[in-house]
């Protein structure tokens, strides 16, 4: 673990035991009395509101060429569903193992590559949609190259960009491409672009550039930059260095997350680790609206960890549990979770995690304000199959009622959301559902949407212009009284 070196370092020894006291009574994870049928090393929240799993051969060798399982899982039921396993032209199981996933504008989960080959590991060419309504699988055109270990980010655009991971061959692949329905062939490549490692944690910003954090998997991947998209298929993606992040070589498996609201454009880098598998608290932030971009300290975690998560709550705060010091040791795993607060830059622990979580596990915010984890992998055929329910205190306060919002919505359209409670609230937020692996998510950022006007029973809010603040789809929408007590979500579409 890297230790404090500068002023922006340090713990929390200021006068803060009562509110840690509070959080840490008042919150509680439940262990929930069934399992998963399949280790979940990829998950995403749908917008009916269940959890989607899948694994493909989930990291064992033996089960190649065998139909692999995904499942979907209704949390209040506490019931799964299984869906037939997608197949290639040879009527093959496609292996989704370690593959990429986004969402598009319609709700669909597109996920992009996966395992080719064990050992060394090869990238599979493959794309597929998950559809939430019919829970079907659905084949796309391939891509170019395969893909294993990529990231895949939705655009304003509603088209979906793909970078990174190991091609065909096992080579890290530099070509980086977009799909859209558009397309003749489905996928356009650009020329290709410097060594971005595995799972690059990408954001998509204001301006429509895309920001790469630090944080990946595997090996030391390339300094923090800002990438350019060109306007045709034949120019070249430029990179812009954004530089000051400690630590640089702590990159594995950190987490990353756009801080609320996504209007403020901070990305946070935390946690992660380094060649010799230890970890680091370290924790930098970086304002992408400055002139110069430039990451500084920010207040470190209470434990240092890496494959861990880190989810954004409706009260505007970052929730981070799972992960370990060193590499995969469920013995060294970090089970007491903790909350960043952006607006005091504070951390603050809250109750232990029962079942320790490593590689290959995730969490995932549900439309009510509690966070789902699963998975746990620390090493080939030993799977982690428990879920546990973690409730932030605010679930055990009243909470503001929602009576009724619009199911969908337009960019800078004005609408009215009826609540009882309208004289109380502080914030009305649109969260787009998380879809993660491998401590990576791209999907998850919280936009602001500020209130106008008030009455008694309603508010008049109006949603941004911007659509690379908020891109086309499916978002929970939620309100939050002046304590940030969060309502439960409703969905809504956003197009």
């Amino acid at each position: 673990m890297t230790q404090p070196n500068n002023k922006t370092n340090f713990r929390e020894e200021t006068d803060l035991g009562t509110f840690i006291a509070q959080a840490t009574t008042t919150d509680k994870w439940e262990v929930l009395p069934y399992s998963a049928p399949i280790l979940p090393i990829h998950a995403a929240l749908l917008r009916t509101g269940k959890v989607f799993f899948f694994c493909g051969s989930g990291n064992d060798p033996n089960r190649s060429n065998t139909p692999y399982d995904s499942v979907v899982w209704d949390v209040n039921k506490g019931t799964f569903s299984n869906q037939a396993p997608p197949l290639d032209s040879n009527n093959q199981p496609i292996d989704l193992f370690c593959s990429g996933h986004s969402f598009t504008p319609d709700g669909l989960l597109m996920v992009a590559g996966g395992t080719l080959r064990y050992d060394p590991f090869c990238g599979s060419f493959s794309a597929l949609t998950f559809d939430p309504i019919t829970e079907k699988w659905v084949k796309k055109p391939s891509m170019n190259n395969g893909r294993w270990y990529p990231t895949l980010l939705t655009l304003g655009s509603g088209r979906i960009f793909a970078m990174t991971g190991s091609d065909k061959d096992g080579n890290l692949n530099k070509q980086p491409e977009i799909y859209s329905s558009t397309f003749a062939n489905g996928w356009n490549a650009f020329p290709i672009t410097s060594n971005f490692q595995s799972y690059a944690h990408l954001f998509l910003l204001s301006s429509g550039n895309l920001f790469y954090s630090g944080g990946h998997m595997g090996n030391s991947g390339l300094t923090p930059r800002i990438l350019t998209l060109p306007g045709t298929f034949t120019q070249s993606i430029t990179e812009k260095a954004v530089l000051g992040l400690q630590d640089p070589g702590f990159g594995d498996q950190a987490a990353s997350v756009l801080l609320p609201p996504a209007q403020d454009q901070r990305v946070m880098i935390i946690g992660g680790g380094n060649l010799g598998n230890t970890a680091t608290s370290r924790v930098n932030i970086v304002n992408l609206k400055a002139t110069n971009p430039t990451y500084v300290g920010s207040r470190y975690l209470k434990y240092a960890r890496k494959h861990h998560s880190a989810v954004l709550l409706p009260d505007r705060t970052v929730f981070v549990c799972n992960g370990s010091t060193i590499n995969e040791d469920i013995t060294r795993s970090m089970l007491p979770a903790e909350i960043y607060n952006p607006a005091t830059n504070t951390w603050t622990p809250v109750a232990k995690q029962n079942v320790p979580r490593v590689y290959h596990s995730v969490a995932l915010l549900l439309p009510d304000g509690r966070v789902a984890t699963a998975g746990g992998n620390p090493k080939r055929r030993v799977n982690e199959l428990r879920l546990e329910i973690y409730s932030p205190a605010y679930m055990s306060r009243s909470r503001p009622i929602i009576n009724s919002a619009p199911q969908t919505l337009s960019y800078g359209l004005q609408f009215t959301i009826q609540t009882a409670q309208a004289a109380n609230i502080k914030w009305v937020s649109l969260i787009r559902p998380m879809a993660t692996t491998h401590s990576c998510d791209t999907e998850q950022r919280l936009v602001d949407v500020p209130i106008s006007s008030r009455s008694a029973t309603s508010l008049s809010v109006t949603l941004t212009d911007n659509r690379n603040i908020a891109p086309p789809g499916w978002y929970m929408l939620f309100i939050s009284d002046n304590n940030g007590t969060p309502s439960v979500a409703t969905w809504t579409q956003l197009s």
